[in-house]
């Protein structure tokens, strides 16, 4: 069964950009930080930092401090303070708290092993094991996951994806708050209603559609641009060896991912960041971004130099 979300229209613009602070911001990440900047900007709305530092195994020392230099050097100034993820462990715990009265969640004991061994989508093998929650992963009942939005820049979307309408885990066994839940959670208590960000989470958006819709919440809309890749399915990441941005090149990058969004029209006609990023931000408009998944880009981008083991 499909089911369709209305989106909030009305209510004064709040985006956000949320780094994961476990290396220093790339290309790829400039891309996404510039285009939500500029939504947000160009709808005279508020433009929020959040660290997504909630896996705290995979956080690098200091490198929240280096992405926000980054932002800083690249003149994309946030509004408010930074939120931190693991700073907010106890309003992650309340939301849990709430969907178990609701019976909405049930306790899995089943591995990433187990869950492969059986085809790779989790079957909902626990749900009436009625096991303990402690030391077992919490997932959320999706008996009707919301599987249609309409995507600001794609148009109307279906997803079909089977690992995305599974029973999503919110608390992972090790204890740990899932990235599907805190980024919901996150999001309403900071007020966000509009969320730019890259294509490679579309999928996801499903899964966090269903959390709204059993939290009682409205939504926010949601734009996913091109992703930067280095070859087809290759996108930049830290664990895929993006090169880290130079800040002495702030101009030029900002000028390089200008022209990843559709804007070559401007992207090289000013001499300060501050006038480029105005003249961005005046003809910032969805119709000139590429309607596309992932764009490659120089290869350079990567220090990944050798070629993968076949």
């Amino acid at each position: 069964m499909f089911n369709n979300v209305t989106h909030c229209s009305e209510q004064t613009y709040t985006g956000r950009f949320a780094p994961s602070p476990t290396g220093p911001l790339h290309f790829g990440s400039l891309i996404a930080a510039l285009a939500s900047f500029l939504d947000a900007r160009a709808n005279h709305g508020q433009w929020l930092v959040r660290m997504e530092d909630i896996d705290r195994p995979r956080c690098v020392e200091g490198a929240d401090e280096r992405i926000l230099e980054c932002l800083v050097a690249h003149e994309l100034r946030w509004d408010g303070e930074v939120r931190y993820q693991s700073e907010q462990l106890n309003d992650y715990e309340d939301v849990l708290q709430q969907l178990l009265a609701q019976k909405a969640l049930y306790a899995c004991e089943c591995t990433r092993k187990q869950i492969k061994a059986t085809g790779g989508v989790y079957q909902g093998t626990c749900r009436e094991r009625d096991l303990p929650p402690m030391g077992n992963a919490l997932r959320l009942k999706c008996d009707q996951p919301v599987t249609r939005f309409t995507d600001q820049l794609l148009g109307p979307i279906t997803i079909s994806d089977p690992h995305a309408l599974e029973d999503t885990v919110l608390r992972r066994r090790d204890g740990l708050h899932s990235y599907n839940l805190v980024v919901v959670v996150d999001d309403i208590a900071q007020g966000v209603n509009h969320i730019v960000r890259g294509s490679d989470l579309l999928t996801t958006t499903a899964a966090h559609l269903t959390l709204y819709r059993q939290l009682g919440k409205t939504p926010p809309s949601y734009t996913h641009i091109p992703v930067a890749a280095t070859s087809s399915g290759r996108k930049l990441s830290k664990q895929n060896h993006a090169r880290s941005l130079d800040n002495q090149r702030a101009l030029q990058n900002l000028q390089q991912a200008l022209k990843f969004l559709g804007f070559s029209d401007i992207a090289n006609h000013h001499n300060s960041i501050s006038a480029l990023l105005n003249a961005a931000i005046a003809a910032w408009q969805y119709n000139k971004i590429p309607k596309r998944h992932e764009i490659i880009v120089d290869g350079a981008e990567s220090t990944y130099h050798d070629a993968p083991e076949s």
